[in-house]
């Protein structure tokens, strides 16, 4: 049994008519998880769109209008609850182990026959902008990244949320001053050499849940680097965009992933 094998695929009630939604089980590093997957119904390859949540547990869990809003752009999307979550097994822990479920996850978009294999882009919101970076720095043939409102840098992370410290020093096991090591291996930012493929960065300047500073030091570091990179900034937005605005976003975001 391999890492991105699919063991279950059951039909999930879906918003939109073009659009079929599975609730999958798949196979990563010896634990069943599980996640949602749209497909459009039309027949052709498409590019897969690995998307990668925020939060924790039942925060930010993936909601399935925001899977199919992203299959009706033209993509096979897949979208991990990350383990522990809904069923699945084993226990979520903020960027650690759990990054193989996005890897696994990646490699079954890299799979699945509607799908061409070398056009797998990989999406991250909040923290799913660690898993993201950390995705593309360890798979191959990653086509393009884009971290919306995305974590780059735990240490950071640990400073700004003081209402997220208990949970973080749980989850990863001490303080950074205590185990920094802990807290470097969660932070991409230190092997963005690994890195190949282009980047988006979108970010509100007045995100209040993860700061405009995530957004910059990851541009800054890629761009000494010389890696390929693009920064949509948005002055009067904070984490969540105003619905209309986040529909454009997500229509020109798809866009530049498509022309990648």
């Amino acid at each position: 049994m391999m890492n991105g094998e699919m063991v279950e695929k059951k039909l999930f009630p879906s918003p939109h008519p073009n659009i079929r939604l599975y609730e999958v089980t798949y196979l990563s590093g010896g634990f069943k998880v599980k996640g949602l997957l749209a497909e459009p119904i039309q027949t052709g390859i498409f590019d897969g769109f690995l998307y990668l949540r925020g939060g924790i547990k039942n925060v930010g869990m993936v909601r399935p209008g925001r899977i199919v809003q992203f299959a009706s752009e033209g993509f096979v999307v897949m979208a991990p609850y990350y383990r522990g979550n809904q069923g699945g097994d084993g226990k979520e822990d903020f960027a650690g182990f759990d990054r193989f479920d996005a890897f696994s996850a990646f490699q079954l978009l890299k799979n699945h026959p509607k799908v061409h294999p070398k056009r797998v882009h990989v999406f991250g919101f909040s923290r799913g902008g660690v898993m993201a970076l950390l995705t593309a720095i360890h798979c191959l043939h990653v086509r393009s990244i884009v971290t919306w409102g995305g974590v780059s840098d735990m240490f950071l992370t640990y400073v700004e949320r003081k209402d997220l410290r208990r949970m973080m020093k749980r989850v990863i096991g001490g303080t950074p001053s205590k185990y920094p090591n802990r807290y470097t291996w969660r932070t991409p930012l230190y092997e963005l050499e690994r890195i190949f493929a282009p980047t988006l960065i979108i970010h509100g300047v007045r995100d209040q849940n993860v700061s405009i500073d995530h957004a910059y030091r990851l541009e800054k570091r890629l761009k000494e680097l010389g890696k390929q990179v693009e920064s949509w900034y948005f002055r009067d937005y904070d984490h969540y965009f105003p619905p209309h605005e986040n529909r454009q976003v997500v229509h020109h975001l798809s866009k530049w992933m498509h022309h990648q």
